[in-house]
C-alpha cells in the first residue's frame, strides 16, 4: 500500500546534508519519492509499505549520520530543546577558548614568555575546542567520507584541520624551517578556532531564526485539544484525546477547545468560535445535529456531542497535514538548488586545491604559508548553506503565512504558479453567491474580490447552469464581463482548455463536486467551501472561508514569496562568487595586498546563512 507520511530528520545543519538524506532515500528500494525541507528538519516521504519499513529508513540514515524519529514515545521538540541548548553551550564554551587563544597568541596575556610557550599553549587551547566544541564537524565529515559524499562539515572540518596541523609544524619545526630559508614562522591556532567559532554561532543564530520559519504549523498544532471530556454514567472521566472512540459522547464547556470532529446532541443554545477554520470573527449559533470540528472554541454554553471523526482524521488534523506536505515539497527552482548543493562541496575542494596551487607555483616554498591560508579561507568561506535555505524558508513562511489566513496551499509548485495566472474560471453557485438554492444571493465583498483581481490583471469567467437572466444578474453585481449560463460540467473544462490554448495561465474556482473536470484541468485548482465540505482531495488550494477576498489574498502572497525566493537566491549565488575569489587573494593580481583570512571567511559564512533566513522572516511582517 502507497502511503505518504512527513517524518522528523534530524543531523541536518546545510543544503549538502539535505541533499545527501533526500539522494540516500531515494536510493532505498520501495520510495517511491522522498523530499526533504530543511528548515522544518522534516521528510515528506511516499513510500510502498509491504517494501520497505520506517525501521529500515531509519536505519539506512544512521549509516550515515543522521536519525529519523519514527518512535511515538519520542518529542521531536523535546529533542530539539535539548539540542539547541547543548548547541548554544557549546557556542559559549568556544567562545571562552577563541578569546583565550587570541590573548595568548597575540602576547595580550604570557607576555613574558617565550614565543614557543605561548604557541605550546595556544595548541591545548586549541585542541580541547577541536575535540570538544568541533567533534561533530569531524564525525560527519568521516561518515561522509565513508558513504562518497560530502557536505558542509566535510569544508569546516578541513579547513580547521589544515590550518592547525599546519600551526603544530610551526611550532614544534617552524623556527628550523622555515627560518634557514629566510621566512618568519606563523601560527594559525586562533584562527582554527575562531573558525570553529563562528560556524557554531552562525549555526545557533540560524536555530533561533528557523524558530520563525516554522511558527504557522507550531501554531495550527497548538490548537489540537490535550484532553476531552468523556460523558461516562452521567458522570464526566477526563481522557486522552487519543483515548477518544468513535460514538463516545463528550462536553466542552465555554471557553474550551472542541476534541474531535462530532454532531453536536441536547438542546442547549451553543455558540462556537470557528475563526480558526472559516476566518469568520463572529461565533456561529449551533442547532443539535449540526456539525462541531476539532479545536473550534466553545464561547458560550455547554456543548454536547457524539463523537464522529477522531485521531488524524479531524479536519483540524487534515489541515495540519496538509500544510506540513506543502512546507515539505519543493518549488521547481529548488530541485535546480538541489543539483547544484550535490556538486557544490567537491568543488569548493577542487577551488581550494586549485587555489594553494596557484600560489605555491607563483612563490614556492616562500608562499606556502599564503597559498595554505588561502586554500584554507577558500574552503571555509564557500557556504551551500545560503542556497539550500533559500528557497525552503521562504516556502515555508508563505505557506505558514497563507494558512493562518484560512488559505490552504497543497504543495510549493501551486505557490509558485498562482503568481503567473492571468485568467479565472469561477463558479457562480457557492463561489460567487451562497450555496442555498433559495438564495441563488451575491457573497459579500464578492464584487470588492472581483474587482482586486482585475487590479491584478486577471480576466473573470463565470459559468453556470442557471438561467441566463439570473446569471447575467449576478454576473453585473459581481462587475463580471464574460459569462456563460446553461452550462454542463464539460463546458467548463472547455472553457479553461480554450483559454489554456491562447496561451493564458489559468485558475479555476469551484466548490470540488461539478467543476472537478475543470479544476482538474486547469494550471491552478481553488476550491471554495467551509469545514467538511472543502475538497481537500481535489484542489491544490483550499478557502477554509467563503471570503473571496482571500484569492487575492493567495496570488499577493505567491508574488511576494516567490520574490523573496529569487530574492534570497539571488544574494545567495551573488556571495559566493564574490567571495571566494577574494578568499583565494584575487585582488593580490592587481596590487592589492588584502584578501579575507579564514577567521573573517567563518564569520561570513554564518552571517550568509543567518541573512537568507531573515530576509525570509520578512514575509511574517508584510501584509498579503
Amino acid at each position: 500500500m502507497i502511503q505518504k507520511k512527513t517524518i522528523a530528520v534530524l543531523g541536518m545543519m546545510c543544503a549538502g546534508c539535505a541533499a545527501n538524506v533526500e539522494k540516500k532515500l531515494n536510493t532505498l528500494e520501495g520510495i517511491v519519492s522522498a523530499s526533504i525541507n530543511l528548515p522544518g528538519r522534516t521528510a515528506l516521504i511516499e513510500y510502498d509499505t509491504e517494501r520497505i519499513s520506517l525501521e529500515q529508513m531509519k536505519e539506512a540514515l544512521s549509516g550515515i549520520g543522521y536519525d529519523m524519529v519514527i518512535e511515538e514515545d519520542r518529542n521531536v521538540e523535546a529533542i530539539e530543546r535539548q539540542a539547541y541548548r547543548a548547541l548554544r553551550n557549546k557556542v559559549i564554551l568556544s567562545w571562552c577558548f577563541a578569546l583565550l587563544v587570541m590573548a595568548v597568541s597575540m602576547g595580550w596575556i604570557l607576555s613574558a614568555q617565550s614565543f614557543e610557550t605561548r604557541n605550546q599553549i595556544a595548541l591545548i587551547i586549541a585542541l580541547i575546542n577541536l575535540v570538544y566544541c568541533g567533534r561533530q564537524f569531524y564525525i560527519s565529515a568521516c561518515r561522509q567520507l565513508m558513504h562518497g559524499s560530502a557536505n558542509m562539515d566535510t569544508l569546516v572540518a578541513l579547513s580547521t584541520g589544515i590550518s592547525f596541523i599546519f600551526s603544530v609544524f610551526n611550532t614544534f619545526w617552524g623556527n628550523d624551517f622555515w627560518g634557514s630559508r629566510g621566512i618568519e614562522n606563523h601560527t594559525y591556532f586562533d584562527a582554527s578556532v575562531m573558525i570553529i567559532t563562528f560556524v557554531l554561532t552562525g549555526r545557533l543564530l540560524e536555530e533561533r531564526a528557523k524558530q520563525g520559519t516554522a511558527g504557522s504549523i507550531r501554531s495550527l498544532m497548538g490548537l489540537q485539544p490535550k484532553t476531552a471530556h468523556c460523558i461516562n454514567d452521567d458522570t464526566l472521566v477526563d481522557i486522552p484525546i487519543s483515548a477518544v472512540q468513535k460514538g463516545d459522547l463528550l462536553e466542552a464547556r465555554p471557553g474550551e477547545k472542541i476534541p474531535v470532529d462530532g454532531l453536536m446532541i441536547g438542546s442547549d443554545t451553543v455558540y462556537i468560535d470557528e475563526s480558526m477554520m472559516t476566518g469568520e470573527a463572529v461565533p456561529i449559533e449551533k442547532e443539535p445535529g449540526d456539525k462541531v470540528l476539532a479545536g473550534t472554541i466553545v464561547k458560550q454554553g455547554v456543548l454536547k456531542m457524539k463523537a464522529e471523526v477522531i485521531g488524524q482524521k479531524t479536519v483540524l488534523a487534515n489541515m495540519i497535514r496538509m500544510v506540513q506536505e506543502a512546507q515539505g515539497s519543493k518549488a521547481p527552482v529548488q530541485r535546480i538548488v538541489d543539483r547544484v548543493a550535490l556538486i557544490f562541496v567537491p568543488t569548493v575542494v577542487g577551488l581550494a586545491i586549485v587555489t594553494f596551487l596557484v600560489w605555491y607555483l607563483i612563490g614556492g616554498q616562500e608562499l606556502l604559508p599564503q597559498a595554505i591560508l588561502s586554500a584554507v579561507s577558500v574552503l571555509v568561506i564557500a557556504c551551500p548553506c545560503a542556497m539550500g535555505l533559500a528557497t525552503p524558508t521562504a516556502l515555508m513562511v508563505g505557506i505558514g503565512k497563507a494558512a493562518e489566513k484560512s488559505i490552504l496551499i497543497k504543495d510549493a509548485t501551486a505557490l509558485e504558479e498562482l503568481r503567473h495566472i492571468d485568467a479565472m474560471v469561477v463558479d457562480k453557485t457557492g463561489t460567487i453567491t451562497e450555496p442555498h438554492p433559495t438564495g441563488e444571493q451575491l457573497k459579500p465583498h464578492a464584487a470588492e474580490a472581483i474587482d482586486t483581481l482585475k487590479q491584478q490583471g486577471i480576466e473573470i469567467y463565470m459559468m453556470s447552469g442557471d438561467k441566463e437572466e439570473r446569471v447575467a444578474t449576478i454576473a453585473q453585481q459581481a462587475h463580471i464581463s464574460h459569462y456563460q449560463s446553461q452550462v454542463l460540467p464539460q463546458d467548463k473544462d472547455n472553457l479553461v482548455k480554450k483559454l489554456q490554448q491562447e496561451g493564458h495561465r489559468v485558475a479555476m474556482v469551484g466548490d470540488g463536486i461539478n467543476d472537478s473536470q475543470a479544476l482538474a484541468t486547469a494550471d491552478v485548482s481553488i476550491a471554495m467551501g467551509r469545514g467538511t465540505d472543502v475538497a481537500m482531495d481535489v484542489a491544490q488550494v483550499t478557502l477554509m472561508t467563503t471570503d473571496l477576498r482571500r484569492i487575492p489574498e493567495a496570488i499577493r502572497l505567491s508574488r511576494k514569496t516567490v520574490s523573496m525566493i529569487h530574492q534570497n537566491l539571488f544574494w545567495a549565488f551573488i556571495y559566493n562568487m564574490v567571495c571566494i575569489p577574494l578568499a583565494a587573494g584575487l585582488l593580490h593580481l592587481f596590487g592589492y595586498q588584502w584578501q579575507i583570512t579564514p577567521m573573517w571567511a567563518s564569520a561570513l559564512m554564518a552571517f550568509s546563512s543567518v541573512s537568507v533566513v531573515l530576509n525570509s522572516l520578512r514575509l511574517k511582517l508584510t501584509k498579503a
